[in-house]
């Protein structure tokens, strides 16, 4: 049987999209970011944890018809090391137009094809935290690995402020499992 692809990739309304390279450490702090949130909270079905990775404009599938997106990544900015940024809607691409890794260039024309085929995300953010290092390794730095739980509730933050209110998962020892 041949499918579209839509049929394949079911939308929801909101999306939670990490993005980064994972083998050069802090690079990779949105999807640790995703993985962090998968861990620690339940969500309803109108939320989708994506885990983009270095994916570019192989994500149109995931994000067209999404109506919030909030994008984690690990943000180059003018701060210092730790330091966290928000980009809301148009200066989301203001942020990506400076930016050259593969990945935040395929987010930039992600959107800008949505944009012009007339199928906009009406509400994106991107929440960011500037790197420590970007040398090759699979883990986090310490920094960055310890400011994950307090990023991750920034971005529960923003889900709240779009209605979607996560649970947090307790622990399974707290279960008695």
């Amino acid at each position: 049987m041949n499918m579209d692809q839509d049929q394949l990739v079911p939308v929801a309304p909101v999306t939670v999209l990490g993005i980064g390279n994972i083998i050069l450490r802090d690079e990779g702090f949105g999807v640790r970011a995703v993985e962090y949130l998968e861990e620690h909270y339940r969500f309803s079905p109108d939320v989708r944890l994506l885990d983009g990775g270095t994916l570019g404009p192989e994500l149109l599938h995931f994000l067209t018809g999404t109506e919030k997106l909030l994008i984690l990544d690990a943000v180059s900015g003018d701060g210092a090391p730790g330091t966290v940024y928000r980009f809301e809607n148009d200066a989301v691409m203001a942020h990506f137009q400076e930016k050259v890794s593969s990945h935040e260039i395929g987010i930039q024309d992600v959107l800008a094809w949505l944009t012009v085929t007339d199928r906009p995300i009406p509400n994106v953010v991107v929440l960011g935290m500037q790197p420590y290092e970007l040398t090759a390794g699979l883990t986090l730095s310490t920094e960055m690995a310890a400011a994950l739980p307090g990023f991750a509730q920034r971005a529960v933050e923003e889900l709240t402020r779009w209605g979607e209110i996560p649970a947090v998962r307790r622990p399974q020892s707290a279960q008695g499992i």
